[in-house]
């Protein structure tokens, strides 16, 4: 069986569990702990925070480590949003876009419907956040690349919009890591999780400027310099650590290497099914990413005909669990709800190195047979 679906998640990287293995046994303190077992632990954790933060272009002082790129991304928006507001004693402005992770919709849905806050969402590409930014806008937060049709934003373009407006910007750069700059984007703010680059699930982190008012979305504590209390999963930001250094030393190698085998991979598609259509920006997109549409097809009967030929992927984000609607990403894109349905998307590896035309191939074959009725 061949998994071609590590935009949901990838498997852990054996050099990350040999770094995790320690403090899930001998050095397994608690690094709030006063003695010297806690304190190895706290040492460990600080180390860590600063490893990262070279890696993205912070300091130590902005990590804050959390439970997942959903947590990340929620107090991100939540915390500096109603931090924003709480400073100003009054309810603030939220800009995002309409193809965003649900981890964002449902926070800015959450800020208008509870906290009476207004949330402009742009359209697909993020052309006119000049004219949305308002007095009272407290964060853009925008995905650096698109979890599903893999759309690249341009950081820095927005970077310089915000930085000009005086208003934070976030990024939620959970689908970029390992294929893209993370350093000098110029956010304000940067969500990753440690598995989608080889980390175990569970463990992500919010790079966010120590200057900017955040209020914790999880309380108790104090952990994290008050920005998320909980005790730390130290194995888990250990293997997020070193996964996210290895990512980083590969990336040029691999966003190379992996680019021209997904480039290949589409031509192939594209030539042997005619009505696919590819969704996406067509150049700027991510080195591993590509998504299809069949229309007169079914998505989930393509996939079944895919496995039975033992290629595992998806038809897009494994995070609206359980929905059979249309995705909110291609409908914003304009593609039709019943065109939507037959999306298929094939994400690859950063250690991608196989025979992408026999894939290709056997989604052709899938196809044809859903087709048919075979």
């Amino acid at each position: 069986m061949r998994y071609l679906d590590h935009a949901a998640t990838t498997p852990v990287r054996p050099e990350v569990l040999q770094a995790m293995l320690p403090y899930l046994t001998e050095r397994f303190g608690n690094p709030s702990s006063h003695h010297t077992v806690g304190e190895a632990a706290a040492a460990a954790l600080a180390d860590a925070r600063a490893r990262v933060a070279r890696v993205l272009g912070f300091r130590p002082a902005d990590i804050v480590f959390t439970s997942g790129g959903t947590e990340a991304d929620n107090l991100a928006v939540k915390g500096l949003a109603i931090g924003a507001a709480l400073r100003r004693r009054a309810p603030v402005h939220v800009i995002t876009t309409a193809i965003e992770h649900e981890a964002i919709l449902a926070s800015c849905d959450y800020l208008e419907r509870v906290h009476g806050f207004a949330v402009t969402r742009l359209t697909v590409d993020p052309d006119d956040l000049a004219a949305a930014i308002r007095p009272d806008t407290a964060v853009v937060s925008i995905g650096y690349a698109n979890n599903e049709i893999g759309t690249v934003q341009d950081a820095a373009a927005l970077a310089s919009v915000t930085a000009a407006a005086g208003v934070p910007l976030h990024l939620d750069a959970v689908q970029a890591a390992g294929w893209l700059p993370l350093a000098g984007t110029g956010a304000d703010a940067l969500s990753l999780a440690g598995h989608k680059v080889g980390a175990p699930q569970g463990i992500g982190l919010l790079a966010v400027r120590s200057r900017l008012p955040l209020e914790p979305v999880l309380h108790g504590g104090g952990q994290e310099r008050d920005r998320r209390s909980g005790t730390e999963n130290l194995a888990g930001i250990i293997g997020l650590t070193t996964a996210l250094e290895l990512a980083e030393a590969e990336r040029a190698e691999s966003a190379s290497r992996v680019s021209a085998l997904r480039d290949a991979f589409i031509a192939r598609v594209l030539e042997r099914v005619p009505s696919a259509r590819l969704t996406g920006h067509p150049t700027r997109r991510l080195p591993g990413t590509a998504s299809f549409t069949f229309a007169g097809t079914s998505g989930e009967a393509v996939l079944l005909e895919l496995e039975r030929r033992g290629f595992v992927t998806s038809s897009g984000s494994a995070c609206a669990a359980g929905s059979d609607e249309p995705s909110h990403v291609l409908l914003a894109c304009g593609i039709a709800p019943e065109v939507a349905q037959t999306a298929v998307r094939f994400t690859f590896d950063h250690r991608e190195r196989g025979d992408v035309i026999s894939v290709a191939d056997a989604l052709a074959a899938s196809v044809a047979a859903v087709r048919s009725g075979a």
